[in-house]
């Protein structure tokens, strides 16, 4: 009969197996972007190096496999359960190169990861059970503890306890299996008080650890920033960090500039006005993104506005925004008119799910930096928005910025021409961006810039406005194509464009 406990055993070790790959992933889409790059080369050198510690468990001694097996999870422990912290230390403090360091700690502790089941498996081999019934149970339980913490992880785990406290946990798990194999086996260790010292050492630092990873990730990203963290927050869908220095507050996703209150007014007047101020009539208005509300306080202020309908897919966002103190004052309680109606769902599904129509529509995404963003710029996605303006009604889209990243904007110029749209882009200096680029559409080729706007404008006026119209020739039409959801050719010109700044 299989030791019972030594089976759940795997179950654990399965679990955190699976768990430092999933921060590690995590981790790398938030400070690298492009999450599909990041958790498939990932997963896959991982993998790799599972098979190679699956391949060196061979090499382990019959007589030594219980103590090689619990070194091996004192190490696993130690090293996957700090690594998160650790990453976030080294990107924040020093030179050495990130990636290089990352993949490092995935090797190691893939590795690492690899020798745990065969070991397991000598071990539980010595009880004389079935060959059948010794693998049917470990990879039963193997592939259970896999299945348990890939759903815990983005619903639970990380949301609440945030990467660098779901590291230490699991690495406590680990060491909590060590000691407990030293004393189930101790008769048949080499040294079982030693191997019990050293699994205790390892369950006190990963219990600090558990306890204090907040401030290690927070005294590192406030080096990241150099203006001082006053909100940090890691949800299923990104990180949002929240700076201020003096009167400036800064909103990050995933390590990326949102927005800075000293200037976002000429992004969001800019985003805005153009649109509503050309219609004559706006009462029905859909922002799609926008979960700062500061877009959606600029479509306020219009009195004919009777209803704008916010979707966003992040419920920490749009919750953050109409709770704060200080960001409720930044976007003028927007959140809380009674002509708001706020919906937390993913953009595209909702769209196909309802069928209300709209005069405006305002599309402030976040840059279409991974092909999960792409899609949302993509000819289908179009299509679909296009199906949702009424009789005369126009839609704005935020489109990166034309000088930095001309084939991106142009792409997305194409898209919308391409979802059967008539296209006039523009573009406005945003300090803390530089040149920004938006592209406002619409199924009548009727468009003129306002002359003048009703409403007082921080920013924007009738001089201003015609400039932005105008594109001097090193912001000039690129010949780009369309993004189709079987190419996302914006994700490539996006990232070729970004990367051609950086050099």
């Amino acid at each position: 009969m299989l030791d019972r406990t030594l089976i759940f055993s795997v179950f654990v070790v399965a679990s955190c197996g699976l768990a430092y790959e999933l921060i590690a992933g995590a981790l790398a889409s938030y400070l690298l972007g492009d999450s599909i790059l990041q958790f498939s080369t990932i997963i896959g050198a991982y993998l790799f190096a599972m098979g190679i510690g699956s391949h060196l468990s061979r090499y382990v001694p019959e007589q030594q496999t219980l103590d090689r097996f619990i070194e091996v999870e004192l190490l696993v422990g130690l090293i996957g359960g700090a690594s998160a912290a650790l990453l976030f230390m080294v990107f924040a403090w020093l030179s050495m190169p990130f990636r290089t360091l990352l993949y490092a700690l995935v090797i190691l502790v893939g590795i690492l990861v690899g020798m745990e089941i065969p070991l397991v498996m000598r071990v539980l081999n010595r009880q004389q059970a079935e060959f059948r019934e010794l693998v049917s149970r470990v990879l039963t339980f193997d592939y259970l503890g896999a299945l348990v913490v890939s759903l815990l992880f983005p619903l639970v785990l990380a949301p609440t306890l945030g990467l660098a406290r779901t590291g230490f946990l699991f690495g406590l798990l680990n060491a909590a299996i060590a000691f407990w194999t030293a004393r189930r086996f101790a008769a048949e260790l080499e040294h079982p008080g030693k191997q019990q010292r050293r699994a205790l050492i390892v369950i006190l630092l990963m219990a600090a650890g558990l306890f204090s990873g907040d401030r290690l990730v927070n005294w590192s990203e406030q080096h990241i920033y150099g203006d001082p963290v006053i909100y940090s927050q890691t949800t299923p869908y990104q990180r949002l960090v929240i700076t201020q220095w003096k009167d400036d507050l800064r909103l990050h996703i995933n390590g990326n500039l949102q927005f800075s209150s000293r200037d976002e007014k000429r992004y969001h007047e800019a985003l805005v006005h153009p649109l509503l101020a050309s219609l004559p009539d706006p009462k029905r208005v859909l922002i799609l993104g926008g979960g700062d509300g500061l877009a959606l306080r600029e479509v306020l202020r219009y009195p004919a506005v009777q209803l704008a309908t916010l979707v966003d897919l992040d419920p920490a966002m749009t919750g953050l925004f109409s709770r704060n103190p200080q960001l409720r004052a930044l976007n003028q309680d927007s959140f809380h008119d009674a002509r708001v109606r706020v919906i937390n769902d993913d953009a595209g599904r909702w769209l196909e799910e309802n069928l209300g129509q709209f005069d405006a529509i305002i599309i402030d995404f976040p840059d279409p930096s991974s092909f999960g963003l792409g899609k949302l710029y993509s000819v289908p996605m179009y299509r679909l928005v296009r199906q949702h303006l009424a009789e005369g009604g126009r839609l704005v889209v935020q489109s990166t910025s034309p000088y930095y990243a001309p084939r991106s904007f142009w792409c997305i110029n194409e898209t919308l021409k391409a979802a059967g749209l008539y296209t006039w882009p523009y573009h406005a200096n945003v300090p803390s961006f530089g040149e920004w680029g938006f592209i406002l559409a619409s199924l009548r080729p009727d468009y003129q810039p306002p002359k003048q706007y009703a409403l007082p404008m921080r920013f924007l006026n009738a001089a201003s406005t015609a400039l932005m119209f105008d594109f001097p020739p090193d912001m000039a039409p690129r010949k780009v194509t369309p993004n189709h959801l079987n190419n996302q050719a914006l994700v490539h010109y996006f990232q070729q464009d970004w990367s051609e700044v950086i050099r």
